[in-house]
């Protein structure tokens, strides 16, 4: 036996250490170090609550809990992975949209590899963010912090606004999706799965979470993703030194450049993406406007306005969700190859 273990204890802690570098065994990706962090966020004492009994498991005697005391609240969450070496001059951050959390950039629905690995193996350091009140950022006590109740997407909501399909049914087989869709529409109870409650009182602490993320690891380039835009383009506004591009993936929302001093944006490179059936939704139809006036604005600065319109490229099909659709790492490619044209590649 001692022999068998001085053979085998070579083999266990190579295959140990291999386990302990996450994707080093992937050709041409090193990983350094996966982490977290939480960062923003404010301390709050609540006072005058009343004392409740709760059983937390079913053969546990029932214990008073006191809601009164200090708490942390309005923080976001920040999963980092970090090459060895890095092919990208700057680390890439991807910001979710509404109702949703970073788990948008992940694994797909359909199993699939997510962006997070797609910039990886294009040689990014990505940071992936849970913004305040989403995923494990938590959410806190309302009306005590949160001045106002969560609301919920629906599934038919998520169907017909991400331009999935026309026709929604609680049975599978009796949706309709858009023809040639790129949504994996068997795996979209799957995606339904990530829906999380969101908060249409919290967009102060959410940009003071997402400034402090760009002064805490920019520069850096941020890809962001429908109702995140706004938070992205603001961010970028405030540091312009610091955000060296922007990807604006299907955004839905922008700066009014009456309102707001965009002059500094000149500085940073905007790329617009766009997935197809637009024109099916009046939604979308209204979203838009604002949208073309502040990149026209942009472009008035002096600012690199860029567009990847897919259908117009011949690329039909795409949904809202972009990074969930077959052909994903098509759209990645696509971004990264633009990323490469702006330098930010070593």
């Amino acid at each position: 036996m001692h022999n068998l273990y001085q053979t085998l204890a070579p083999v266990l802690a190579g295959a140990l250490a291999l386990a302990l570098t996450g994707c080093a065994s992937t050709p041409g990706l090193q990983i350094k170090e996966v982490g977290s962090f939480h960062l923003g966020g404010k301390q709050v004492t609540l006072s005058g609550l009343p004392e409740k009994e709760l059983r937390f498991t079913p053969s546990s005697p029932p214990i008073k809990v006191n809601p009164n005391g200090e708490f942390e609240a309005e923080q976001m969450y920040v999963q980092y992975v970090l090459q060895s070496a890095p092919k990208a001059k700057h680390p890439l951050l991807l910001w979710h949209g509404g109702g949703l959390a970073g788990v948008t950039f992940e694994t797909k629905p359909d199993g699939g590899a997510g962006w997070q690995m797609d910039f990886l193996n294009a040689g990014h350091d990505v940071y992936v963010s849970d913004a305040v009140e989403r995923g494990r950022a938590s959410w806190a006590r309302y009306p005590e912090i949160f001045s106002s109740e969560p609301f919920f997407r629906t599934k038919k909501e998520g169907w017909e606004l991400f331009r999935i399909g026309p026709t929604w049914d609680t049975e599978p087989a009796k949706r309709v999706a858009y023809p040639g869709a790129q949504f994996p529409t068997a795996a979209y109870d799957q995606f339904a799965k990530q829906f999380v409650p969101r908060w249409a009182t919290n967009n102060a602490p959410t940009q003071a979470a997402y400034d402090a993320l760009v002064q805490k690891v920019c520069p850096c380039v941020i890809v962001v993703h429908s109702q995140g835009s706004t938070f992205a383009f603001e961010a970028a506004r405030k540091a312009p030194q610091l955000v060296k591009a922007v990807v604006a993936v299907e955004p839905s929302g922008a700066l009014d450049a009456t309102k707001v001093d965009i002059t500094g944006l000149k500085a940073v490179p905007h790329l617009f993406v766009w997935g197809d059936n637009l024109d099916k939704n009046a939604t979308w139809q209204s979203i838009l406007p604002p949208l073309r006036r502040f990149a026209d604005a942009l472009k008035s600065q002096g600012g690199l306005v860029d567009t990847i319109d897919l259908p117009a490229q011949g690329i039909q099909g795409n949904s809202h969700m972009l990074m969930m659709d077959k052909n994903s790492s098509q759209v990645a490619a696509l971004i990264q190859a633009w990323l490469a044209r702006q330098g930010l590649m070593r």
